[in-house]
C-alpha cells in the first residue's frame, strides 16, 4: 500500500465538528510525546503534515487526517501529561469520551514508548479498549533509540505487561522505518474487509 493524498481534515473538540465518515478511522492513542505525530508523518511520507513537538501536551484537539480521500488517521490528546491543568486534563478526557461515543467504523492503535514498560495509563486505556471490545493494536514506538537485545527484552516485557499476542504488537521507529510497511499492510487488510 502507498499512501498518495494526505491532509488535515478537521481538528475538533466534538462531535459536531468531525468531519464525514468515510471507510475507516485508525485512531492514535497514547501518552503524550510518545511519537503519534511522528508515526502519521513517516507512514503518509511527509514531514509536518502532523505537528510534532518537543514539549509533551501540544495536541489538544482531535485532529483527523483525511488520507487518499478514503480513510483517515486519528490523532487523539496524549493522556497523562502531569503539567496540564487538571481542568485541562478533565476537558480533554471529555473529548476523548465523546469521540468514542460517536458511531465511526475505527481501530484504534494505543501507542507506547518501547524504551520504557507500559505505564499504569498504558495498562488502564488497554483494559478500556478491551472491555469495550474496541478493535485494536498496539505499537511501540522509539524502536531507533535500543538495540537489537534491548528491543528483544523491552518486547517481551510490553506483551507480558499489557497481555498481548504477536499479532497485537508492532514495533515501530519514524526514524528508521522499521514496521512501516507492516502496519501499511494491516490498514490494507483493514479497508478490504
Amino acid at each position: 500500500m502507498k499512501i498518495k493524498k494526505a491532509e488535515v481534515a478537521a481538528t475538533a473538540a466534538w462531535q459536531s465538528q468531525y468531519p464525514e465518515i468515510k471507510t475507516v478511522d485508525i485512531v492514535l492513542a497514547g501518552r503524550s510525546n510518545v511519537g503519534k505525530s511522528s508515526l502519521v508523518n513517516r507512514l503518509i511520507n511527509r514531514r509536518n503534515l502532523a505537528r510534532t513537538s518537543s514539549s509533551p501536551g501540544k495536541t489538544r484537539t482531535i485532529n483527523f487526517y483525511l488520507i487518499d480521500d478514503s480513510w483517515y488517521f486519528v490523532d487523539l490528546p496524549g493522556y497523562g501529561y502531569a503539567k496540564v491543568s487538571k481542568k485541562d486534563q478533565e476537558a480533554f478526557a471529555a473529548m476523548v469520551d465523546s469521540y468514542f461515543d460517536a458511531e465511526r467504523p475505527r481501530v484504534i492503535w494505543q501507542i507506547v514508548d518501547l524504551r520504557h514498560p507500559p505505564t499504569a495509563l498504558d495498562k488502564q486505556m488497554n483494559a478500556y479498549l478491551r472491555g469495550q471490545k474496541l478493535p485494536y493494536l498496539v505499537v511501540a514506538t522509539k524502536a531507533d533509540k535500543l538495540s537489537n537485545n534491548e528491543i528483544v527484552k523491552n518486547k517481551a516485557v510490553v506483551k507480558r505487561e499489557l497481555g498481548l499476542d504477536d499479532e497485537e504488537l508492532v514495533i515501530f521507529s519514524a526514524q528508521n522505518g522499521r514496521g512501516k510497511e507492516e502496519l501499511l499492510k494491516r490498514i490494507e487488510s483493514r479497508l478490504k474487509a
